[in-house]
């Protein structure tokens, strides 16, 4: 286990996610007919460079956290204004500007970014329904945690799970789903128990789970899924298919983000869950070593779920992440101004602050999980 084990696979991935969102903003804006001043994998100095013909500086740069695409009459990276600059320029210079654009297309060009990365993990899903398929439990108990909430609850083994709050569950995956974002929240299970039907009333126990990533805390039971080759069931996919259940797929990812945040507000969820760039080097590095007897799955599944993730967190509201932009435009098509530079230079630099302060405090995360796990195999 070499540094080199973690760092490479982290880069590699980070690079994929980062260009794919970075060329979604960059195919957008030339479409929308913007000048594209510089494309760039990483920040910091620069490593090499070429030019394209319409003049594109494509560069990778030393630190591989990020990237950017810097668009003709930007200040800066974050494609702040540079309204002076701007209006300095000749017409003709100045219509390929990315503040020129009106509002819908400086919207498309913002949007394309996590919208490719949606798409990342849609394709990425896709081949793997259409080569691998899935296979997939049936919702039946095979055996249950003693002194678990199922095991209080009523729960017997051979229990078949109908449904849960009349929702129907076809799978024990579904089951869980469901379970996991329900700690502390009753909930009507149908079982089918031999011959006839059972109403059971459980509450999923809030739990802390070790995940690659750490910790995490959700609902649970206690119940097990049957491994019986009876309640195995391997679905294969055709190519429309596939598409549907990658579809589903990378909406059930941006659903349980969505109900973690959710969590954080409310204080059901716990902060210290929070993954940095260490925690993704840690989960790429094992991903890697793993491919050579489990294949390249976990890999490819790993990149699909970061890409949602950096997706789902530059659409927050946050001056500085694509979703302020999305924000500050909103405000524009309101009042039909933008807001003055000066409101927008304090925005920024209000959201570099949070940003910062995000990135700091889960690499902390990331180090008090590691210093805690090398402790624990040292006892």
């Amino acid at each position: 286990m070499t540094f080199a084990t973690y760092v490479i696979p982290f880069v590699f991935v980070l690079s994929i996610v980062v260009f794919i969102h970075e060329f979604g903003h960059f195919i957008v804006g030339r479409w929308c007919g913007v000048q594209v001043d510089a494309f760039s994998i990483g920040f910091g100095p620069e490593l090499f460079a070429r030019v394209d013909r319409r003049g594109t500086r494509w560069r990778v740069a030393a630190i591989p956290l990020g990237g950017y695409v810097k668009f003709h009459g930007d200040a800066n990276a974050a494609s702040g204004p540079d309204a002076e600059s701007v209006e300095a320029m000749p017409a003709a210079e100045r219509a390929v500007t990315f503040a020129a654009q009106p509002v819908w297309k400086r919207s498309a060009i913002v949007f394309a970014g996590p919208f490719a990365n949606f798409i990342l993990a849609i394709v990425i899903f896709t081949g793997m329904f259409s080569i691998y398929g899935r296979i997939t439990l049936a919702p039946r108990v095979g055996s249950l945690v003693a002194g678990g909430a199922g095991e209080s609850a009523g729960f017997q083994t051979g229990d078949l799970v109908l449904s849960i709050d009349g929702v129907a569950i076809p799978t024990f995956a579904k089951m869980q789903e469901i379970v996991a974002s329900s700690a502390e929240t009753k909930l009507v299970f149908v079982v089918r128990r031999g011959e006839r039907d059972v109403t059971i009333e459980a509450t999923p126990a809030l739990k802390d789970v070790e995940s690659a990533a750490g910790k995490v805390r959700i609902g649970m039971l206690g119940l097990k899924a049957s491994t019986s080759p009876a309640d195995m069931h391997e679905e294969r996919y055709g190519p429309v298919a596939s598409v549907g259940a990658a579809v589903d797929e990378t909406w059930q990812i941006v659903r349980r983000t969505g109900v973690y945040i959710g969590g954080l507000m409310t204080g059901r969820e716990r902060a210290d869950q929070l993954s940095g760039p260490i925690g993704i080097a840690q989960i790429s590095g094992h991903m890697a070593q793993a491919a050579p007897k489990v294949g390249l799955g976990p890999f490819l599944n790993l990149i699909a779920i970061l890409s949602v993730s950096i997706g789902l967190l530059n659409l927050l509201p946050v001056p500085l992440l694509d979703g302020g932009h999305l924000l500050f435009f909103g405000i524009e098509a309101i009042r039909g101004r933008a807001l003055n530079d000066r409101a927008q230079e304090v925005a920024f630099r209000l959201g570099l602050a949070m940003v910062g302060t995000l990135m700091i405090f889960s690499t902390y995360n990331d180090i008090a999980r590691l210093i805690q796990r090398l402790a624990g195999g040292s006892s």
